[in-house]
């Protein structure tokens, strides 16, 4: 089953102040690269060649012209425009028509790692209707998605827990199967009025469905001040593997 790419790069990235003010956060540079390259070289990388850019009103027309038909980069580019934040899963669902009858694999177009994707999309192309999550052991979960593993497998998830069950955060790359966007469709918004990228996954749990790897080399969201600090940091002394 073909895999196509979807890279969400909305929000107002509101908690980096005023770098922010005119700009996406995903133009922000993470090392030599505006951040939105990151996720966009993994993809490729992994062999990927149809993607989508999810992205709010105010900057699209930012990403079409460094972007533009994705040729640069080996890819064909197809944008959607997030009319308001609802959500990850919000988010993900603007992709239906677009990776309709194929895998999605999504990634948060904040998140830097070091690893590629290539091992990960050929393992999870084994089960073609399975979920899959990367997980990495970070030192505060409580700001993540938290996985509890016991042996081989995911046994819960849980949002930003206040007493998280393992050190695992589900980082934001995931794979799904066609059948995602009926998932996102019979969501409830969550306490903060938002469908939940948690709540996607804990379906696919629950129908015994979800697989998993963990992340060897770091791993940053680069949303906040001091971790896109880390996360340029990080690309400046080990550049990631596309």
């Amino acid at each position: 089953m073909t895999t196509r790419g979807v890279i969400l790069a909305g929000g107002k990235g509101t908690r980096l102040g005023e770098l922010t003010k005119v700009t996406n956060k995903h133009l922000l540079p993470v090392g030599p690269y505006p951040m939105v390259y990151h996720p966009l070289k993994k993809m490729t990388g992994a062999g990927l060649t149809d993607l989508l850019l999810v992205s709010g009103t105010e900057h699209m027309g930012d990403f079409v012209e460094l972007l533009g038909s994705g040729k640069d980069h080996g890819c064909r580019l197809t944008y959607r425009v997030q009319d308001e934040a609802g959500g990850i899963a919000q988010a993900l669902g603007l992709a239906e028509l677009f990776c309709h009858e194929v895998r999605s694999l999504v990634i948060l177009g904040d998140n830097i790692f070091y690893d590629s994707l290539k091992e990960y999309v050929t393992a999870a192309s084994a089960k073609p209707d399975w979920a899959w999550v990367l997980l990495k052991q970070v030192p505060d979960p409580q700001r993540y998605g938290v996985a509890e593993v016991r042996g081989d497998a995911i046994i819960s998830i849980e949002e930003k827990p206040k007493k998280p069950k393992s050190d695992y955060a589900v980082a934001g790359i995931y794979l799904y199967p066609p059948d995602v966007f009926s998932v996102v469709k019979s969501l409830k918004p969550s306490a903060r009025g938002e469908l939940e990228i948690t709540d996607v996954n804990r379906y696919y749990l629950e129908k015994g469905r979800l697989g998993h790897t963990l992340l060897q080399g770091y791993w940053t969201d680069a949303g906040t001040l001091e971790s896109l600090a880390h996360a340029n940091q990080l690309v400046n002394e080990k550049m990631p593997v596309f």
